[in-house]
């Protein structure tokens, strides 16, 4: 039950998680001891140490990803540590999945983390943000390499831990009371992935990820039914981090109160992880084929619809940008679920899509509602009348990702919509095909209508949003800012100019993962 033959001279995999995790730690060090030496006062972080902590901070960043990319696309590898029993090895391993996610986290991660060197300067406390932030990235390359379901789960949990730090960051009663739903939230979700741990342990050939799934053909035939049950309660588990209704309810909360770099790698990365989970579970370990027509891979496509129609509703209701964005990132990420349970080739590839182009989509949102709240002090859409204005680079690439968001061509959401349409005509699911069709078109309707009023409100005031007064005069972002979001930006673009390679690199791992 082994990862592979183990080889200790490829441990150099885990090198940029080991060099982040060492930066993280010093940061945090560091702000403890300036706190004790202060005496719990308060810590400015306006002084001449922000540029040292920035060094060190983008420093051990940029290392830790050339690292973690270098290591990703060198092929498949794999490394061993210990085992917690004779046949659970703690263990990593490369392969294409693993690989599509720790490029997606590592291009957002360096991006955003660029964008919070002066975003975090109004914030305060940027030792323990940015300790917590690189640390962050080392755990997740942990979680994306994991190379069987224990060592994921002991990797999920802590991301869930370092995580729910960063949403509590400013130490507002608000912000402490949203990080507490969090924890809740994400305790309680992975408790039900853990239970089921304890039975696939039981029924399973190994924990070992492999395509097409270890579920041993004894335990179908004898303990199918409750198998199932176990399975559901983990799509249930590890759906409360993807904000699937009905463990939907922290993401709302926590998003809008935790620091704008935060709420972008929440709601771009962190909720990914619920789906990587569900990608390991369903195709790695039990198999498609064992879900495929059964009342699991039903009620999986109703609970993603109802989630994708019910956040694009709640978001089109919503007054604080922040928080329509979260509501956006409730139905969403719903669309990659809704791929997956598809149980279809064509249907898992745009599920991967869509995966990634949110990523860059709606962390460059969130960069974008970051710089209307420091430089402009804006937080809802009705008071966003006139800025683009003030600052046109801004607002234009607020426009061209709301259009991604929404699906419209040539951007890279109508490649991955796209896919999931086709995906839900060829997989032979009956009338949830067609509905599911209905629910994303109403859905990116929906989208249009809470991103769209923010565009042109920017650029073309009416006299009752005070164009009058709109004549504001034009400062744009500094470069720190601006650019990573105009990168952000031509990627939604580039991404949907050019998708063969992105085509082509899920359609293998698609193939692979259900053996068609």
């Amino acid at each position: 039950m082994c990862c592979g033959k183990e080889n200790m001279s490829e441990l150099w995999i885990l090198s940029p998680a080991l060099l982040a995790a060492g930066a993280g730690i010093v940061l945090l060090i560091w702000s403890f001891a300036e706190h004790l030496r202060d005496g719990g006062g308060a810590n400015t972080e306006k002084e001449s140490h922000s540029g040292k902590v920035h060094g060190i901070a983008l420093g051990a960043l940029l290392a830790a990803s050339v690292l973690a990319l270098a290591a990703a696309w060198s092929g498949d590898k794999s490394v061993t540590l210990f085992h917690l029993m004779p046949d659970i090895p703690i263990c990593f391993r490369i392969d294409d999945i693993g690989r599509w996610f720790v490029t997606m986290v590592t291009a957002v991660w360096v991006l955003v983390g660029i964008y919070s060197t002066v975003y975090m300067r109004h914030e305060g406390e940027e030792k323990r943000f940015f300790g917590l932030y690189v640390l962050l990235y080392g755990v997740l390359v942990c979680l994306d390499f994991a190379g069987n379901l224990v060592t994921m789960y002991l990797c999920y949990e802590l991301m869930t831990m370092v995580s729910f730090v960063l949403v509590m960051h400013n130490g507002s009663r608000e912000a402490i009371m949203a990080a507490l739903k969090y924890l809740f939230y994400s305790l309680c979700g992975a408790y039900m992935g853990l239970f089921g741990i304890y039975f696939l342990y039981r029924h399973c050939d190994s924990l070992t990820f492999q395509p097409g799934g270890t579920l041993s053909p004894e335990a179908v035939g004898t303990h199918g039914g409750i198998l199932l049950l176990v399975v559901f309660l983990m799509l249930l588990g590890f759906g409360a981090k993807a904000g699937m209704f009905p463990l939907h309810a922290w993401l709302p909360a926590a998003h809008p109160v935790a620091p704008s770099p935060a709420s972008a790698v929440l709601s771009g990365v962190i909720v990914k992880s619920g789906v990587l989970a569900i990608i390991r579970v369903v195709f790695y370990i039990v198999g498609a084929d064992f879900l495929r027509g059964t009342w699991v891979q039903y009620t999986w496509l109703a609970l993603t619809l109802v989630t994708v129609f019910m956040g694009s509703l709640l978001a089109y209701r919503e007054p604080v940008l922040k928080k329509r964005l979260a509501y956006s990132t409730v139905s969403q990420v719903s669309y990659i679920l809704f791929g997956l349970a598809l149980l279809s080739p064509t249907g898992f590839a745009g599920a991967l899509l869509h995966l990634a182009f949110h990523a860059v989509v709606k962390c460059g949102l969130f960069l974008a509602a970051g710089i209307f709240l420091v430089c402009c002090h804006r937080t809802r859409v009705e008071e966003l009348a006139g800025l683009g204005r003030r600052m046109p680079a801004v607002l234009w690439c607020f426009a061209i990702l709301s259009l991604s968001l929404i699906g419209i061509p040539p951007t890279s959401g109508f490649v991955s919509k796209w896919y999931l349409a086709q995906g839900a005509l060829e997989a032979g699911v009956g009338a949830w095909g067609y509905w599911g069709i209905a629910v994303l078109l109403v859905s990116a309707l929906l989208t249009a209508g809470y991103l769209l009023p923010v565009v042109t409100k920017g650029f073309f005031p009416g006299a009752a949003d005070g164009g009058e007064t709109a004549q504001d005069e034009r400062r744009e972002p500094p470069a720190a800012m601006l650019i990573p979001l105009i990168l952000l930006a031509v990627l939604a673009l580039g991404m949907g100019l050019l998708p063969g390679f992105f085509t082509d690199y899920v359609g293998g791992i698609a193939a692979l993962a259900l053996q068609m």
